[in-house]
């Protein structure tokens, strides 16, 4: 019997099968490399749009782009200004005379050609708050021509004719602006319409940053309110006025001491040396203590501390015997009076305590004590320092790593056995850990590095543009811009 067909068939060629089997392996080798390549992928593309800042070099001032690079080369004896930094227009002085104070100024682009030729002088305007945050208006410029002054756009459209006698900027408040002729003020906004007539000794914020009122100074030096729709709500007739947080109740003073009015002028209260107020309830001062009075005039909280400041819902910052805490309007003590200073952080819901000036305490909207350590409050995110670990946090208090937090980053600092370097979006290491310490990327790509007590810079891929050669001890500010770093003043670069 033959053993069929099957049995004649050739053997298995074995070189052809290692073949396959190294050619599928090779393939799957391929797959996971992709799969990883992408897993690792330093971070989604994010277009950085150029940016421009001021710089000063060897006594000369100049212009530099997000790269670093000189624009304006530092040449220009006296400052030049960016008022808005993703603008290409640069504003400088010159032939400043001291003696007469007379000036020229001129304005340029980032082929250092001449802008506004037409005017006399172009300058910008700048402006501040109570803490001295300064800033310049970002898209309008002052211009004089023919001893008069107007306003035109960063495009050099026509805002304001050259009218006025004077045009300059309110404190704190950003887009308004007092406008002067004759002798007599008005208030006009951003886009030259005018709010306020021209027929005023003085016009003063009501409030920081509040633009819907203000305080009207009339010829004989009395001060009033008025809207921006120009309705009179407090006739001037008053030394000062405050704004107590709503449009029916006033704080003024009538011969040196604080009263509480109505705002058709009735008197509730007249007995105090200082007035602060939030909604019904008022801070009050007199011979040196601190109570709360109600719109009403009725002592809500006795006159016994040494400083009460309005915190939020019912609760106030109270100061005791050196030490501050929190009570309520029924004055109950919520937090004890164990801290150096509280402040309340109005758009985060946050209220911060400083036990000592390196240990700080957060506490929520509802007052529970959420973290305690060193803390730099950002505008997305919290970064802290505790238990001698880095951490961050959102402002709902969830824990959350620098790669959640900073989307916009390509690098990530981070911490091993005390050094620093620097992580992908994957959590690979890009930057070894020999750093003593380092900052996460600024806005513009660029990672402050120390070692050995100086400061140097990589860029967004972890190139190191500056050896830590930099002593910024001295400094409140720690950025770099290429080879550049931000001054003490903290208002421009230097080298």
């Amino acid at each position: 019997m033959g053993k069929g067909k099957r049995y004649d068939e050739p053997k298995l060629n074995m070189k052809k099968v290692f073949g396959v089997i190294i050619t599928i392996a090779v393939i799957v080798m391929i797959i996971i490399s992709i799969k990883k390549i992408l897993k690792s992928e330093i971070a989604p593309v994010v277009e950085i749009k150029n940016k421009y800042y001021t710089v000063y070099s060897n006594g000369k001032w100049g212009v530099i782009n997000s790269q670093g690079q000189e624009i304006i080369a530092a040449m220009k004896d006296e400052i030049i200004v960016v008022p808005n930094k993703e603008k290409a227009i640069f504003v400088s002085v010159y032939d400043v005379n001291e003696q007469t104070g007379e000036y020229k100024t001129s304005v340029m682009n980032e082929k250092n050609e001449r802008l506004f030729t037409d005017y006399e002088r172009v300058e910008v305007l700048e402006n501040f708050d109570s803490k001295q945050n300064i800033w310049y208006e970002n898209n309008i410029l002052r211009v004089y021509k023919n001893g008069k002054y107007g306003l035109i756009d960063l495009e050099g459209n026509i805002l304001l004719n050259c009218d006025y006698d004077e045009i300059t900027t309110l404190k704190s408040v950003k887009e308004n602006f007092i406008v002067k002729k004759d002798g007599k003020v008005g208030l006009v906004n951003s886009k030259g319409q005018e709010i306020i007539k021209i027929e005023y000794k003085e016009i003063k914020t009501l409030k920081e940053g509040y633009k819907n009122e203000y305080i009207i100074v009339d010829e004989n030096d009395n001060s009033g309110v008025i809207s921006t729709s120009g309705t009179i709500i407090v006739t001037p007739a008053y030394k000062e006025i405050k704004y107590l947080g709503n449009t029916e109740t006033y704080a003024v003073m009538v011969d040196n001491v604080w009263t509480l009015i109505k705002k058709n002028g009735e008197v509730i209260n007249n007995t105090y040396n200082y007035i602060s107020a939030k909604g019904e309830n008022v801070v009050v001062e007199k011979n040196g203590k601190y109570g709360i009075i109600t719109t009403k005039g009725e002592e809500k909280v006795g006159l016994t501390y040494e400083n009460l400041e309005y915190a939020f819902s019912v609760y106030y910052i109270a100061k005791q015997e050196g030490k501050t805490g929190i009570i309520n309007i029924d004055n109950e003590v919520i937090i004890p009076f164990e801290y150096t200073n509280m402040y309340y952080v109005e758009d985060k819901s946050i209220l911060v305590g400083d036990l000592t000036e390196t240990e700080t305490v957060i506490f929520d909207s509802n007052l529970a004590q959420k973290l305690k350590g060193i803390f730099v409050f950002e505008e997305e995110y919290i970064k802290a320092r505790i238990d001698g670990q880095n951490k961050y946090y959102n402002y709902r208090f969830e824990e959350k790593s620098n790669r959640d937090l900073l989307t916009k980053n390509t690098l990530f600092v981070s911490e091993k056995n005390g050094k620093y370097g620097f992580v992908n979006v994957s959590g690979d290491v890009v930057v070894d850990y020999i750093y003593d310490d380092a900052k996460e990327q600024n806005e513009v790509g660029y990672s402050a590095v120390k070692k050995d007590g100086k400061w140097g810079c990589i860029d967004r891929a972890g190139k190191l543009i500056l050896e830590p050669t930099v002593n910024l001890d001295s400094n409140l500010y720690t950025d770099f811009i290429g080879q550049w770093h931000l001054s003490n003043e903290g208002i421009y670069y230097t080298k």
